[in-house]
This record gives C-alpha cells, structure tokens and sequence, in this order.
C-alpha cells in the first residue's frame, strides 16, 4: 500500500522512517514513494522457511549474513526489504546495525503477497532495480506454488513445485525441494 503519493528522496525517506510513529512499521522507497511493506501470516511462514534453509547452509559454510524482511537494503538510490536476502562476506564483511544496509543483497527473495496490480508493478521495478545492480532474485508466488529466479542477463527461470531450486553461483550447491516449501 501507497503511503505517500508525492515523490521523495531517500533522505526524506530516512526521516518519515524514522519517525516515532513508524519505528514498529517497515516501509520501502520504491520509484520515490514510500509503500508500506505488505504480508500475511502465510507469507511470513515461507520467508522463515526460506530464510532458514538459506541460513542454515551460509553458517555451515560460512559464506556471509542473511536477513528477514526487517533487514532492508540500499538497491539503486532506493530502500528495499526482501522477505530474505543473502550478503557474502566478499562483499560485507559486517552488516549496518541501524537503518537500511548500504550494500545490496547478493540474493533478494521477494514472495508475493497479494497478487495486487499495485504488489506486482512495484516488484517489477524492484527487479529491475535490484538486476542493475548484480542482485539474484527469487520470486516466490505461493498461489502457484512456484520460484521464478531472475539473473541480470538470462532468461527468467520457473521452477514447480515438483522441482529443486539451485543457489546457483549466489549460493553454490545449495538446493531447495520445493515440495518441502509448499507442502
């Protein structure tokens, strides 16, 4: 949902953010508008099981932080918060412990939450967005129960429920039965 119609910057963002009435809220700046970040419980509970299979494998491995929706990231001039999102200790080493992370994720993992027009044209340019600058993203659409991956330069992949997702070269050998996601 559209806070705020009118066109800020990230600076002006910074400040409605941190405002004391919105401190228990998280927002993004998308296209210069601030959205309230929308969600269910259902949407919730796949980004936890997403986060901690991913969680689980970049600990065993040591390869870097993951965040949940609440860890929000620089991308492109704007303030994203991917229901997860992976940074490798090559690119980060420590994490920012206020505000929005200056670096964007390697990986983004957007599951959709209302199938919206409104939902769905501001993910599109979050993709955009987030492909400019390197990020892998896994568009996760529980109504279908289907991941499409997107990388800067190949065709979008879609992955079913009867699949394995790959980490591919963001996470490699990290797979994901998409039958113990959607069961």
């Amino acid at each position: 949902m559209a806070i705020d119609r009118q066109v800020v910057t990230p600076e002006q963002f910074e400040v409605f953010v941190n405002h004391p009435n919105n401190v228990d809220k998280l927002f993004e700046l998308i296209a210069g508008e601030i959205v309230e970040v929308p969600s269910n419980p259902y949407v919730s509970q796949l980004s936890l099981l997403i986060g901690s299979m991913i969680l689980a494998f970049v600990r065993l491995h040591k390869l870097g932080h993951v965040t949940g929706e609440a860890g929000g990231y620089w991308v492109s001039g704007e303030r994203y918060a991917p229901d997860v999102g992976f940074v490798s200790y090559a690119k980060q080493k420590e994490l920012a412990k206020h505000g929005y992370n200056p670096n964007p994720p390697d990986l983004a993992v957007e599951v959709i939450s209302s199938n919206s027009s409104a939902e769905l044209n501001q993910l599109r340019i979050k993709i955009t967005n987030y492909l400019a600058v390197g990020t892998v993203v896994w568009v996760v659409k529980p109504d279908e129960k289907q991941v499409e991956v997107h990388r800067l330069g190949h065709p979008v992949v879609v992955y079913h429920e009867s699949d394995t997702l790959s980490g591919g070269d963001v996470l490699p050998n990290f797979e994901m039965r998409l039958t113990d996601l959607f069961e």
